[in-house]
């Protein structure tokens, strides 16, 4: 347990949100002085809820890409039964395994691969909102790209790129699932979550060499190691985010999550699916697992905070008004009980 904390203290990868935000907090107040408005943001994505802050729906989001860019995608809700959903399903062409996340959604919350209609009866009884159902894209790489654009370029800027190792335990031949928990350098922080999840391999002993997912959420919060691939970013990759960003021309900044056959297609533009997007709210997640020092990764966070100030000033000089202060304290409200509704059940 000792062990354990002073692990958390001196790495600072490991904080809490708002333990690591708090010294640099007065910027953001800066900004929203600067702007005369609380919720600066919101100009940023303007096709996008609150700018894509927290709120957002990947409903409304996919809708803006391009269908052969999205995996196979249906919602549910607890106005259908089961079976309704099953129809779908097979309506959509979707099989086993496929992904399920809430609609309105974050950090890796209620995410999870569905195996079979047992697993999916259970979480479409206990999901109190609508949930996105989503074909699992079977390709080797996962990774991660911060994009932004300022208003009236025809280019952006590639400012973060990194493939993500979802989050595992390797089993040794006598070790049991929770001992393998306990000494992973990430795991051993959602040890409770996880207990809960896996208790059906609790005391499992998994083989040598074998490999046992403890969460397929690409989140840094949920465990995933992030792996830097900034050597890779050059022409080729900032010309495919060019032209993907043509196709939602009011994305100004943000982060793809997408799943790719290899870099090298990426960089050409083919066979990759977008799973997500985030906007305004999005972390520049490169900083970690990057070797950088809390002074470095600071810098790069206000680097990227100044150019959302400025995107989104921009975009409110030319049409896109920032939200009122009533209109986006509301909206937070309803999405703070969305969420704390959810994490009860996660």
């Amino acid at each position: 347990m000792v062990k354990n904390v002073f692990r958390r203290l001196t790495n600072w990868e490991l904080w809490p949100f708002n333990v690591l935000y708090f010294p640099i907090s007065a910027v953001w107040l800066w900004y929203m002085i600067r702007s005369r408005a609380v919720w600066f943001f919101t100009p940023s994505n303007p096709t996008i809820s609150f700018g894509g802050f927290e709120g957002e729906g990947k409903k409304e989001i996919y809708e803006q890409f391009p269908a052969y860019l999205i995996p196979k995608t249906i919602y549910a809700d607890q106005t259908m039964g089961l079976n309704q959903v099953l129809d779908a399903i097979n309506n959509a062409g979707i099989s086993y395994p496929f992904i399920v996340k809430p609609d309105v959604g974050m950090k890796g919350i209620l995410f999870r691969k569905i195996d079979n209609e047992n697993q999916l009866s259970s979480y479409h009884q206990k999901m109190p909102a609508r949930y996105v159902i989503q074909e699992w894209i079977d390709m080797p790489m996962e990774v991660s790209v911060f994009y932004y654009r300022y208003p009236g370029s025809d280019k952006g800027v590639v400012s973060g790129f990194f493939a993500k190792e979802l989050l595992h335990v390797v089993g040794d031949g006598k070790s049991k699932l929770h001992a393998l928990i306990r000494k992973h350098p990430r795991a051993f922080l959602r040890e409770n979550e996880l207990r809960r999840k896996h208790s059906h391999a609790y005391e499992h002993v998994f083989m040598n060499g074998e490999k046992y997912y403890l969460s397929y959420a690409g989140n840094h919060n949920r465990g995933a190691r992030f792996i830097s691939l900034e050597h890779e970013i050059d022409e080729a990759l900032h010309k495919t985010f060019d032209e993907l960003n043509k196709q939602t021309p009011h994305f100004y900044y943000g982060r793809y999550d997408i799943k790719a056959s290899s870099i090298e297609d990426l960089k050409a533009g083919k066979n990759f699916y977008i799973l997500e997007y985030n906007g305004a709210g999005a972390e520049p997640n490169h900083i970690y697992d990057a070797g950088l020092s809390l002074s470095q990764a600071y810098r790069e966070i206000l680097y990227h905070w100044k150019i959302l100030y400025e995107i989104s000033r921009h975009n409110h000089r030319n049409g896109f008004p920032y939200w009122s202060f009533k209109k986006g304290l509301d909206f937070m409200r309803q999405s703070n009980a969305h969420f704390k509704k959810l994490g009860e059940i996660e």
